[in-house]
């Protein structure tokens, strides 16, 4: 049975010991809901895969109260202690070197020399970090491959019995993932586009490049092709809706017959992010309904949050892993 906990004082102790005895947790940050389990504990994040139905090949986060306990499990450069002091706590997750010694599990980093770490800008997962003592593996907490929730709500409509207690800390006020961003190598590599937008990486940290899965090899989470997939097939840049089809609208749109969700309708990007997961969860609950043919998503401009936006837009209209 999964328990619904308040983020008050003592829910935050029931989920930290929960935590620490090797439970499954899900929480709340400024980005989306997590789905942690102790770093440390090589059976806990065995359990968060098997949960999320994840590829072991796909390394989690792991999340810390401060850049000080980050930073003991992996070696910050020059660059990175500049990126933390403006952006932690906050939705940017960094890829580093691992220290000898490194306190979180070799399955959490999938048997890499390189940790992605995070500090969460929110209160309430700052908190529970801090209860707990120890780094968290937290990936969105979904089954894999889905939408990412942003609700205590949406982790119970897919989790419910898999995980040991939920701590309910209202709405996601970002609504997407960390921006990641690997410092591993001789230059910065944007892996995903998220909350921090490149333009802010960017004065500070000078020729940021571009990422992908080099030589198979997935450095962080995110950089699957098929990822934050509804069931319905999503059609990108979409200007009219076709019959059968439900409408993800950023603006105004000439709309047909089927149900619409309107991510902005003042085309204000950071609504439409806050909004990106719960519109795509909507019309895919919609679809079941009215039998919907599939999404059609209005186009979204290509900058700032529009990247991240159209980001997941593509991963959500990728071909699925033995598909068409």
């Amino acid at each position: 049975m999964t328990e619904i906990l308040s983020a008050s004082s003592d829910g935050i102790t029931r989920a930290a010991a929960l935590l620490r005895g090797g439970a499954l947790v899900a929480f709340g940050t400024e980005t989306v809901y997590g789905l942690g389990g102790d770093a440390t504990n090589g059976s806990a994040v065995a359990a968060i895969f098997a949960a999320k139905g994840r590829p072991s090949f796909n390394p989690l986060i792991s999340h810390y109260p401060s850049a000080e306990a980050a930073f003991e499990d992996v070696r910050p450069s020059s660059i990175a202690l500049e990126l933390a002091a403006a952006f932690w706590p906050g939705p940017l997750t960094l890829v580093l070197p691992r220290r000898p010694g490194s306190r979180v599990s070799l399955i959490a980093a999938a048997g890499l020399d390189t940790l992605a770490v995070r500090v969460p800008g929110h209160p309430d997962a700052l908190a529970l970090l801090t209860a707990v003592g120890r780094p968290v593996a937290a990936p969105s907490a979904n089954r894999s491959g889905r939408i990412s929730p942003t609700t205590a709500a949406h982790v119970l409509d897919e989790l419910v019995g898999l995980v040991a207690a939920v701590l309910d800390s209202g709405r996601c006020a970002v609504g997407l993932e960390s921006t990641v961003l690997d410092l591993s190598g001789a230059r910065p590599v944007l892996l995903r586009h998220g909350g921090v937008t490149a333009e802010s990486i960017e004065q500070i940290a000078a020729e940021v490049s571009l990422g992908g899965v080099g030589n198979g090899i997935l450095r962080s989470p995110g950089q699957m092709s098929s990822h934050y997939a509804p069931s319905l097939p999503v059609r990108l840049n979409a200007t009219s809706a076709a019959n059968g089809e439900g409408v993800l609208a950023f603006g105004p749109f000439a709309v047909g017959s089927g149900p619409v969700f309107q991510l902005s309708e003042t085309r204000d990007l950071i609504e439409a992010a806050s909004r990106l997961f719960d519109g795509l969860r909507w019309l895919d609950d919609e679809g079941e309904r009215v039998a919907l043919s599939g999404i059609a998503a209005m186009p979204i401009p290509d900058v700032g949050l529009g990247r991240a936006i159209n980001d997941r837009l593509r991963r959500a209209a990728a071909p699925r892993p033995g598909g068409g």
